[in-house]
Formats: C-alpha cells, sequence, structure tokens
C-alpha cells in the first residue's frame, strides 16, 4: 500500500518534469544567446545545469527507480567473471578465422554463381 508521502511524491512528479524541461530549455536558449562568450564558460553553465536538471529529475519517482536501476547494474557487473588475456585473444582469433573462412566461402559461391549465370546470358 502507498503511504501518503508517497502519494504526496507522485503528486509533484509532473511539476518537477516540468521544472526539469524548464531548465533544459534555458539551457538551449541560454547557449544560443550567450554565443558570444567562450565556449568554456557556456559549457561549465550547461554541465551545471544538466547536474541541476538531473538532481530534480532523481527526485521523481521514475528517477528513483532509475537510480535504484543503476546501482543493481554495479551490483550485477561486479558479478561478471572477466576473461583473462589470453581467453580473449583466442576468442578474437577464433572469430577472425570463421569470418575468413566465411568470406572464401562466400566469395567461392558468388563466383560460382556469378559463372553460371552467365552462362545462360552469354
Amino acid at each position: 500500500m502507498s503511504t501518503k508521502a508517497e502519494l504526496y511524491d507522485d503528486r509533484l512528479d509532473i511539476p518537477k518534469w516540468i521544472v526539469v524541461a524548464i531548465i533544459v530549455v534555458a539551457g538551449v536558449y541560454g547557449n544560443h544567446y550567450f554565443a558570444a562568450e567562450p565556449v568554456l564558460y557556456r559549457a561549465l553553465a550547461l554541465v551545471v545545469l544538466g547536474l541541476v536538471a538531473g538532481y530534480v529529475a532523481l527526485q521523481t519517482s521514475k528517477g528513483k527507480a532509475f537510480w535504484a536501476l543503476l546501482k543493481e547494474a554495479r551490483i550485477e557487473i561486479r558479478k561478471v567473471v572477466w576473461p583473462t588475456r589470453p581467453e580473449t585473444t583466442q576468442t578474437t582469433l577464433i572469430v577472425v578465422a570463421v569470418v575468413l573462412v566465411m568470406a572464401l566461402i562466400l566469395w567461392g559461391l558468388d563466383t560460382l554463381l556469378g559463372w553460371i549465370i552467365s552462362q545462360f546470358i552469354g
């Protein structure tokens, strides 16, 4: 069941997304309006506005769910057993060999079919 705080937070999601949209539009307009200013200042302003917009977006229910997803993904990445360098090299060589063999087979089929068709046309 939802608590009153969760219902209150859900009602504030739309205004929060509107604030995010306003911040993004302000950043785009400001970047255009201050086109004569150095790129460094405009880039820093856009980074700050992006961080503020991101912070506001993370306060919504969708933002909180996204943050939880990122945390879970990080935990899952830690569980991955990464291949060693020799395993990676062997796998890469196998892939290259298979690609070369398939290229030769397709080249041979293309040549054969082209020769057969040229016999019928010519």
